[in-house]
């Protein structure tokens, strides 16, 4: 009887290990294709389970930024506070590229050169519009093979993070791709998604990048 119990109890300790307020995703093909209309039903409603809507919405603009449909990921956008896109993990709220959803929609077939910070190591301003940002810098690797967690950090570099004061009641997920083993895994790259909620809805507030600096 006294093992009967102690199998239970170790079993109930190792289940409190998995953290619930953490999904991680390793399949490279679990990114599901959202179309227009399912997108419109996943923006999501806060009545559903949280930690699954919040896992919809990041699939979704995951998919969106894969697929380069920078139309589908507008409509995720927070209607009122719009969206603040940032390099690195740290989050300049006076200098990072901000635009309302109307205004992400406007410039998003034009030609306009937007600043959007200053590579680190030469500190040389990157400009570019907002499809080359998205493209280029945001979607520069496959993140839809990432492992994705709801708000914990899995990427850890030198970079100041201060995502939870810039924003103290939001939800985040990271999209993480592993640094390899060439590197000592310091290759890693990371994709952040902030989420407000807003008439029972969460939109998406800002995009971050990060990775390891120098």
């Amino acid at each position: 009887m006294r093992k009967i119990m102690f199998s239970i109890i170790i079993f109930g300790v190792v289940a409190c290990k998995k953290n619930p307020e953490k999904f991680v995703n390793d399949r490279p093909d679990s990114v599901t294709n959202i179309d227009d209309n399912q997108q419109d039903k996943s923006i999501v409603n806060t009545s559903l389970n949280k930690e699954e809507s919040l896992k919809k919405l990041n699939e979704g603009i995951i998919q969106a930024l894969k697929d380069k449909n920078y139309q589908r990921l507008a409509a995720y956008i927070h209607p009122q506070k719009g969206v603040r896109f940032s390099m690195y993990a740290f989050v300049n709220p006076e200098q990072d590229k901000k635009f309302s959803k109307s205004d992400f929609e406007k410039y998003l077939p034009s030609k306009t050169i937007f600043t959007w910070g200053a590579l680190d190591g030469s500190g040389d301003l990157y400009k570019a519009t907002i499809s080359d940002y998205l493209r280029k810098w945001v979607y520069s690797e496959d993140f839809a093979a990432g492992q994705v967690s709801l708000n914990e950090f899995q990427g850890s570099g030198n970079s100041l993070n201060n995502l939870k004061k810039i924003y103290p009641k939001a939800d985040f997920t990271e999209n993480f791709l592993k640094g390899s083993d060439a590197n000592s895994g310091m290759d890693w790259k990371c994709l952040r998604l902030v989420f407000e909620e807003f008439q029972g809805k969460y939109y998406l507030v800002a995009v971050i990048n990060d990775q390891w600096t120098i």
